[in-house]
Formats: C-alpha cells, sequence, structure tokens
C-alpha cells in the first residue's frame, strides 16, 4: 500500500475549484477476477478513509481505472462495495477486478460531483455510464478585437475575445445559421489575413452575403449597427430585428429607393428562414435545454433540444454505453453531468423524469454556469410540448438504431458520427490527382451516395497552372475551378446535386490546408472536409489517419467498416485519377506535330504520314511534293506548306 502527494486533478480548472487531498491504495494481485481479493483491497482502503466528500477510483491489476464515483461520505459510501450479497451482478464482477482504488477528497459533494464527471470524461472507465459522442459542441462566435469583427464557427475552449452563442447540435446546424445570418446582417466571415489582402470585394459581396468593409463599401459606424442587430436577433430579440428592418423596408420603398427596398426584403427573408428551419416553437421558453429518455431491447436514447433567446439551435440523440443494469433516471443524470463537462448549462434544464439527488445536480450546475440554473419537469404550455416532440424524437431515433444492423445505412450512420457531420452524407465528393513529375497533370473527382457511386457525375481536371511536383498547388486549382463554378451556379444551394455534404481529399495535412485555405478564399467554410493518408504501419496495419480542418488526427480500428468504406471511396478515386492519366499519357504518345496544323483531318494526316512516312520529313517537303500526295488538294498542300514555312 502505497500513499502519494497532495495534489490537483488533472483538469486544469481543478486548483480553482477543489482543495483536496489525494492518496492512493493499492494490493498486489493476480489480474484474474477474483472477488475475495477485490474485498480485501477496498476494505484496506476503507481502514484509512474518513466521512468526508470526495471521488474514488477502482483501479485493476494494471492500474487501469474501473469505475469512478463520487460520495457524500467516502467511508460509508466505499465499505458498501464490502457487502457483496447485496450487491448487483455488474457490481460483484466490478469489484471482482479491483486491486486498488485512488481517493480525492473535495470541500462539498457538489465539487465532488463535478469532479466525478471530469474523471469519467477523461478516463472513460467500463463500469461507468459514458456519453459516447464526448466531442466538443459548435458555437458561433462574434469575435471582437478587430474594427470589423468577424462572425464564425467554434469548437473547444472560449478563450478568444467576443460573444459566443450556442450549443448548436452539429456543424451542419451551425452553417445553416451562419449562412442565413450572412444574408441577414451581411457581417464578414473571412479570416483577418484575408480581411487585410483585399484590393476588391469578393464573391461574397456579390451574392449579397457580406457588406465588403475589406474596401470600404460601409463604414464601421454602420458595420457596428449590424452587429448590434445580429446580437439582438442570437439573443432572442428576433423580432424586434425583423420589425426594424421591415419598417426600414417600408420607408425605403415610400421614398422610391427601390434598390435599397429589395436588400431589406432579402435580409427579412433570411431573417424567417432562421426561423422557419426550426424543427419545433420555442416561443416563450428562453435558454434551455430538453432532454427525454427512451428503452427499448436493452438500449438507451436520449434526445436533447437546444433552445437559446426562444429559438431552437437544433436536436441530437445521444446513446449512452455500459447502462446495463443502471436506473434510467440515473443514466440520464450521468449523461447530464457529463454534456454540461463540455457546455455552459443554459438557465433551465427540462427533463422528463425525476432525477436522483437533483437539488444537489442543481448546485452543481449553478456553481459550473456562476449563477442559478434550475432542474424542471414542464407540466403545461409550451415547455410540455416542446418536451413530447423530444419524446417522441428519442423513441424515434432509438428505432432507426435498432433497426439497422450491418446494413449499409448503418455504416453511413457511423460514417456521420465519425467525421461529426450534422447528417447522413447525401453527397460525397472525392478528390485525388495524378501526374509524373508534375507532366501531364490530371485530377479528378469522384461522387458517391448512400447507394453507391454516381458515375455519370464524375469529372476530370486538366491541371494546368500548377508547376513541376507541386501537388498541394494542383490541389488548389481543382478546388478553385469546382467551387468557383458552384456558387456562380447555385449561389444559394437551392439545387440537388451542386453542392458536397462531404469533401474527402486523397493525402495528408498538407493537402487538408491547401483545401481548406483554398475555400476560404472563396468564402466557402461550412463544407466538411476530411482528408485521408495512409498511416505508420499502413503495409502491415491497414491503418489510415484522418485530417481535420482543425489540425485534430483520428484512426479507426483496422477491422472498422466505416474504415473498409472510406478506403474503397479513396481507391476509387485513385483508380480514375490514374486511368484519365493513362489516357492523358497516351493520347500525347500518340499525338503528331500534324496535329497542330488547322484544317488537317485524321484522314489526310494518315494519307501524308503514308506518303512520307514520319512528320519530319512531310515538315521538310517542297510544295511540289506535298501536292503529290494521294488524297491532297493543292489548296491542303499549301495551308501544310505554309504553316512549317511561316518565314517565307
Amino acid at each position: 500500500m502505497s500513499r502519494s502527494e497532495a495534489g490537483s486533478p488533472p483538469d486544469p480548472r481543478g486548483a480553482e475549484r477543489f482543495n483536496e487531498e489525494r492518496a492512493t491504495y493499492t494490493v498486489k494481485g493476480s489480474a484474474q477476477p477474483d472477488l475475495e481479493a477485490g474485498v480485501t483491497a477496498i476494505r484496506e482502503v476503507v481502514k484509512t478513509l474518513k466521512p468526508k466528500p470526495g471521488v474514488y477510483r477502482m483501479l485493476d491489476a494494471r492500474g487501469d481505472v474501473l469505475y469512478v464515483g463520487k460520495a457524500r461520505s467516502l467511508k460509508a459510501r466505499v465499505a458498501n462495495y464490502t457487502q457483496v450479497k447485496a450487491l448487483s451482478n455488474r457490481l460483484q464482477r466490478m469489484v471482482s477486478q479491483c486491486r486498488g482504488m485512488e481517493i480525492v477528497t473535495t470541500n462539498s459533494e457538489a465539487e465532488a460531483l463535478l469532479l466525478e464527471a471530469q474523471f469519467i470524461k477523461r478516463f472513460r472507465p467500463p463500469y461507468n455510464v459514458l456519453l459516447r459522442d464526448d466531442k466538443s459542441f459548435p458555437f458561433i462566435l462574434l469575435r471582437e478585437g478587430h474594427d470589423f469583427p468577424r462572425i464564425m464557427k467554434h469548437r473547444g475552449a472560449r478563450k478568444a475575445k467576443g460573444s459566443y452563442y450556442g450549443p448548436f447540435a452539429s456543424a451542419g446546424s451551425v452553417n445553416t445559421t451562419i449562412n442565413a445570418l450572412q444574408k441577414l446582417f451581411l457581417l464578414r466571415s473571412c479570416t483577418d489575413s484575408f480581411f487585410e489582402r483585399r484590393d476588391r470585394p469578393c464573391l461574397l459581396y456579390q451574392i449579397k452575403r457580406c457588406s465588403a468593409p475589406c474596401v470600404g463599401r460601409i463604414d464601421k459606424e454602420g458595420y457596428d449597427a449590424l452587429l448590434r442587430e445580429a446580437k439582438d436577433f442570437l439573443g432572442g430579440k428576433s423580432g424586434a430585428v425583423q420589425a426594424r428592418i421591415e419598417k426600414q423596408m417600408q420607408e425605403a420603398a415610400e421614398n422610391l429607393d427601390f434598390e435599397t427596398a429589395a436588400l431589406l426584403r432579402d435580409r427579412l427573408r433570411a431573417a424567417t428562414f432562421i426561423q422557419g428551419s426550426q424543427a419545433v416553437n420555442a416561443d416563450g421558453v428562453g435558454d434551455a435545454d430538453v432532454f427525454a429518455l427512451a428503452s427499448k431491447g436493452g438500449q438507451i436514447g436520449i434526445q436533447g433540444f437546444f433552445v437559446r433567446g426562444g429559438q431552437n439551435w437544433g436536436h441530437k440523440a445521444f446513446f449512452p454505453k455500459n447502462t446495463g443494469d443502471v436506473e434510467e433516471a440515473d443514466v440520464l443524470a450521468d449523461v447530464l453531468l457529463q454534456f454540461y463537462e463540455e457546455v455552459p448549462p443554459p438557465r433551465t434544464i427540462l427533463v422528463d423524469r425525476e432525477l436522483p439527488e437533483q437539488e444537489l445536480l442543481e448546485e452543481a450546475f449553478s456553481a459550473l454556469a456562476e449563477r442559478k440554473v434550475a432542474i424542471s419537469i414542464p407540466q403545461r404550455g409550451e415547455r410540455r410540448k416542446l418536451m413530447q416532440q423530444a419524446s417522441r424524437n428519442a423513441v424515434e431515433a432509438l428505432d432507426r438504431r435498432l433497426a439497422e444492423t450491418g446494413t449499409q445505412a448503418k455504416i453511413m450512420r457511423e460514417l456521420a458520427e465519425f467525421l461529426e457531420l450534422a447528417d447522413v452524407p447525401q453527397r460525397i465528393e472525392i478528390y485525388d490527382n495524378s501526374h509524373i513529375q508534375g507532366a501531364k497533370a490530371v485530377g479528378a473527382m469522384v461522387v458517391a451516395g448512400p447507394d453507391g457511386f454516381i458515375k455519370n457525375q464524375y469529372r476530370k481536371f486538366n491541371i494546368r497552372s500548377a508547376q513541376s511536383n507541386d501537388d498541394f498547388g494542383m490541389m488548389r486549382e481543382v478546388m478553385e475551378r469546382r467551387f468557383s463554378r458552384a456558387m456562380k451556379e447555385d449561389p444559394d444551394r437551392e439545387q440537388a446535386g451542386v453542392w458536397p455534404d462531404l469533401v474527402l481529399i486523397d493525402g495528408g495535412k498538407g493537402q487538408m490546408s491547401s483545401v481548406r485555405d483554398t475555400l476560404e478564399e472563396l468564402g466557402i467554410e461550412d463544407v466538411p472536409l476530411i482528408a485521408i493518408a495512409k498511416g505508420p504501419h499502413h503495409g502491415r496495419e491497414g491503418r489510415e489517419v484522418f485530417h481535420f480542418p482543425d489540425g485534430r488526427e483520428k484512426m479507426l480500428p483496422t477491422k472498422s467498416p466505416v474504415l473498409f468504406y472510406l478506403q474503397r471511396l479513396r481507391d476509387e478515386a485513385h483508380r480514375y485519377v490514374i486511368g484519365a492519366h493513362r489516357a492523358k499519357r497516351s493520347r500525347a504518345i500518340s499525338a503528331s506535330p500534324l496535329d497542330e496544323i488547322p484544317g488537317i483531318g485524321p484522314a489526310r494526316k494518315r494519307a501524308l504520314l503514308l506518303h512520307f512516312g514520319t512528320a519530319s520529313k512531310v515538315r521538310a517537303a517542297a510544295l511540289d511534293d506535298l501536292k503529290r500526295v494521294p488524297g491532297v488538294s493543292e489548296s491542303v498542300a499549301q495551308k501544310v506548306y505554309d504553316f512549317y514555312h511561316a518565314g517565307g
């Protein structure tokens, strides 16, 4: 048995939140499950504990965390695990694997609850209920620190100075909202460096999604007014904003300023679109999250709606793991704790059932939010209707999940989860290029959907601008040509088959950076991107590394159906571009200098070559000799002669 020095938990906020005394206790023994050995190890720990609040971690023989729990009284709570007959089968299995414990004392039970959630998210113990989707949720950020603040999507720690609005259920819901907000408020979305380089408006100004402050088309005062309206709209005052725009539109029309009236009309339509795209009516709800639970077939699904300022910012289904014989209310409480470790709690959390230790949860969430947070079960009115809709969505989402087995639908759903997409992609575009030391360079786009490859939409790009062996430059050219055309053909993205739901790039960090920067320069930041590159042990294990636009990297298990599917997409693009490159090389090999002579078709070219043998001899032939070639008229002979002897 050993005791470590006092310290802080791994979470960087721990030092601010907890005043701890930390100790580790271990009992050596076999790694094989042994109930008696586990009980002995726990009893050794109980001897040293005091009736203080804190968090305990059960460890196996290797030191891996089996379970994380919190307690009002550590001594009483941990001692319960020695009463084997009172434990469920699941807990008995856990105790049989336990060979040590780590204890952290806290100042209060609420602090212990928060620390428990931190440890669960960090260690992912097999005997805790786990929120499977623990990636960061996206926010809209109106970033400050510039004369003309930028509207942008944000994930992760909220360190940048500015106003944050969220969470949104998915990147897709953020992107849709930002697109509409750009139409409504004409705020810039470009990076500061791109902003500083502009000497003329970009395409976003031309399609009325930006006010072009970069080139002085709007002054700071006018831009600040748009910014204030955007903050009011996102803060829940959408009705007042719409009323102001409608009044301005009527005044412009009365003054016969029809151009301004048309612009205001388009902005009003964008506001209506944002509200019309909301799947639920959240009027009068304010800031609230709504959670409803459904269970069937031994699985649990939880549906969450996110409402801010009376506007629905999306909904998401969660399917927690390790729910086993855990009570449904306990599962919901555990999911909420882990969810709000990542997301700031709103003022109101609506649930469909009583939660254990609900007052303690409210205290913990209030400490996180630094203001009062209330948990309640809605009984009437709009909140009750909202909960009923969340419950229906939870049941439907769980039914869909149970209906999916090893089919393509399941693979596509898991693909969307792995790549953090808003929904299953209906159109996937895969890009690759091929060349030999920069020569005969060709780019290719392959298209796939849920039902397979869409071969009549494949496209080839003859690379023109990239030089030498510049793979990144080639990818930039392909992306610029592809998406410039898409923005001209369908700037509002209303047509099917023009814009992809996912872009898959054959390459690594460099290719990803090239594509991301190219699209950013075009004002496109909402097309999901992923790059697939061979991993460090590709030949032996078949591993691939997936590069995200924000620099993150992910890998999939070697036998994952999603990995096989993505590899198949990449391989199809590789096959197609190699074929296009070979065809281009073949044409180049069989090409003749005679092809460059205007008015010389295949038949006359063949006649000249049969008569003279080689193109060089045709070039050197006299005019009289050319006229004697069968099938070549005097006028054609003159054309050939003049082409090679233009200088006289």
